[in-house]
Parts: structure tokens; sequence; C-alpha cells
């Protein structure tokens, strides 16, 4: 498994916990640092099996492949050559394997109204993306995208505006993954298919229709 932007390490935690072995990437030595000392020495994880590296998107193609999964959450938006990401996502997948992706609405009043980060340097460059338009970017690549859903209704925006945002200034990431560990049940009562969806998950397969690699992880798309 690749967790590429692996944020603070949750879904990479997900992953392990689910028995995959997982290699995660993200920008940013401090994250590297905070996420070594929260899972791998606090937690006791094994570097072999959960191992965190620093690494923008655009390098993720010196990584050794193949995967069987990819985990790209609510970071494609941060890229301005998403094609050429997603492009990477394809060769680093076995036939058959899975890219879970999920961005942000770009029909949600929150991200429509934010000012674009025009220097790539952190900020969202693109409101995000709908159905439509992952499908666009996906299908010429070679995926097939065989699952499309709206993720987050009311109690995962109050969780992730009100409470983790603060939290992450004043703990950084590792008190932000601790409201995501807290918030997991109240979460899980949100609305399945809220109107007006705070991100877009899309589970898309490398070149193989009849492959269902990765069914048991679908749950993760509604957290």
């Amino acid at each position: 498994m690749l967790d590429a932007g692996f944020g603070n390490g949750w879904f990479s935690y997900r992953a392990y916990k689910s028995g995959a072995t997982v290699t995660s990437i993200a920008i940013g030595a401090n994250l590297v640092d905070k996420a070594n000392a929260l899972y791998n020495d606090f937690l006791g994880i094994s570097r072999d099996k959960m191992s965190f590296q620093e690494m923008n998107l655009y390098e993720a193609g010196k990584l050794d492949g193949p995967f069987d999964e990819i985990i790209c959450y609510e970071t494609l938006e941060h890229v301005r050559d998403d094609a050429a990401v997603c492009r990477t996502f394809h060769r680093l997948l076995r036939p058959g394997g899975v890219l879970h992706l999920c961005c942000p609405n770009a029909e949600h009043p929150r991200w429509r109204s934010e000012q674009l980060d025009s220097t790539e340097s952190g900020g969202h460059v693109r409101h995000g993306y709908t159905e439509r338009t992952f499908l666009a970017l996906l299908e010429p690549l070679g995926f097939r995208v065989d699952r499309s859903e709206g993720v987050g209704g009311s109690l995962i925006v109050f969780a992730q505006e009100k409470v983790q945002t603060p939290l992450r200034r004043l703990f950084g990431e590792p008190g932000a993954a601790t409201v995501a560990v807290l918030a997991a049940p109240f979460i899980a009562l949100d609305a399945a298919a809220p109107a007006m969806p705070f991100s877009i998950y899309v589970r898309a397969v490398r070149d193989s229709p009849s492959t269902r690699i990765g069914e048991g992880f679908n749950h993760l798309s509604s957290e």
C-alpha cells in the first residue's frame, strides 16, 4: 500500500491495521519526524511494516512498485499537474490495483469561496473535483472508476472546521490525528449521502475490470 500525501498518518495507520505493508510519503521533514515519533516509536510499529518518507508526489515514480493499492486523500488538489501524478500512480499500481482518491467537492460553498494558491506553495491550486472531472482526469490514463460517492455531511464539517483545525494549530498533526480517532464513532452517524458533500471519493481500478482488489478497504471513503 502507498499512502501518497499521508498528512497525520491516520489512513496509513488504518491500512497497517488492515494487514497491509505501508509506504507513506509527504512533503516536509517535520511530518516524517512526527509520524515516526507517533507510529513507529510510541506505538512500536516496525518500519518494515509502516515507513514514512519525505517526497513530493511528482517524485513518487522513484518508489519501488508495484503496489496493490494507493491512497491519495485530500492531497491532489494541492498539485497543479494532477494528470502527471495520476499517470505515475497508474504505473506504480499492479494490473488490477486500486487507487483510492478523495478530494474536496468543487461545488461545496466552503471550497468555491476559497482563494487559490497560484504558486503551488502548499495551498489548494483548484477548488476540488466533481465526479465528472474525476472521470475526465482518470479514464484517459487507463483507470476504470467503479465507485464514487460524496463524503462528509454537517458532522464531519464541524469536526474538521471547528475542532481539528484549532488543534492542528496548537499541537500540529498529532493533534489532528487525535481528533480523527475520537471523532470516528460520531462521524459514522453522519449522513450516508449528504446533499452537498464536503469531499468526493472515487475508487479507480487499473486495467483489469474483473479484478476486485481492496473491497475490504472501501469503508475508508466514509470517514
